[in-house]
């Protein structure tokens, strides 16, 4: 298995890559089900990717049954060490428009419905303050510039549990928090990505601005259109961010996220849990 490999996970609008020269398909099997899909093993220049369609092809799932534990324990099965995440949103300011892109630095999780750790119902206590992988970050932030797409190199994402858009109500008040990006797919995401110690960051491509906005209630048409759009730029992004991503884990926080995480002794780990356990924390019990 090639190590340092990339994991590429298609958000909506993003059922497929072009480009990429595929040389297998992975129809994984985890401690917690299957993914969202078969996942996609192929070569750009000199690099191994692993592509996931987060809702799967065909869209099957929605944002809170997505098999988040499933994709991310299955790209690490793969050796992926690092995640780009494509991700659509609306937005709550003004400034970032439809068709614009946000690499986003911060997270608000207002999800109720989805499993947020792999490690229930031990006690695995992880840093999550800087939620993304600044060297991804700022590589993806140099590929966006690269395309001519208008960036935004910081933001916090909303992760609003869905599948209903916000209130006006919910709007404007996520927008007086700071918020500046709704999405419903954010989370659990980065947060099993740090778990399983891997850097993970994101692209959220504009669609509409949220209801706040007077003049521009969500309207399914239009965020449907700009999908659209906004995939060609997205994998121009991804594309571009290949050749830049280091082959071996950097000394970015993420890649050693479980040291001194983990309080519960393996042997009161439950038998149901063992091999996702060891599997995620097999390096890492002698310095917890």
């Amino acid at each position: 298995m090639s190590a340092g490999r990339i994991g590429v996970i298609g958000g909506s609008g993003v059922y497929d890559f072009e480009g990429i020269d595929y040389f297998d398909e992975v129809a994984a099997e985890t401690p917690f089900g299957q993914p969202s899909d078969v996942l996609r093993l192929g070569r750009y220049q000199d690099r191994e990717l692993v592509f996931l369609p987060r809702h799967g092809r065909g869209h099957r799932f929605n944002p809170t049954n997505v098999p988040y534990k499933a994709n991310i324990y299955a790209m690490k099965q793969l050796g992926v060490d690092w995640i780009i995440a494509l991700n659509a949103v609306g937005s709550l300011r003004e400034e970032m428009k439809p068709l614009d892109f946000v690499v986003p630095d911060q997270i608000i999780d207002r999800t109720r419905h989805r499993p947020g750790t792999f490690f229930d119902p031990i006690a695995v206590h992880v840093s999550f303050a800087d939620p993304y992988c600044e060297t991804l970050r700022k590589i993806l932030i140099e590929s966006v510039q690269e395309t001519g797409v208008t960036i935004h190199e910081k933001g916090t994402y909303v992760c609003m549990e869905g599948p209903l858009f916000s209130t006006r109500a919910e709007s404007h008040m996520y927008r007086s928090w700071g918020g500046d990006l709704i999405g419903m797919t954010t989370v659990p995401e980065a947060k099993l990505a740090m778990e399983a110690e891997m850097a993970y960051a994101t692209v959220a491509a504009v669609t509409d601005y949220d209801c706040w906005h007077v003049s521009d209630d969500v309207d399914i048409q239009m965020v449907i259109e700009f999908l659209g759009k906004n995939a060609v730029n997205l994998k121009k992004v991804v594309m571009a961010a290949v050749s830049k991503i280091p082959k071996e884990p950097t000394d970015d926080l993420c890649f050693s996220a479980l040291r001194y995480a983990v309080l519960t002794q393996r042997e009161h780990v439950p038998e149901s849990l063992l091999e996702a356990y060891d599997f995620l924390t097999k390096h890492r019990d002698s310095e917890s």
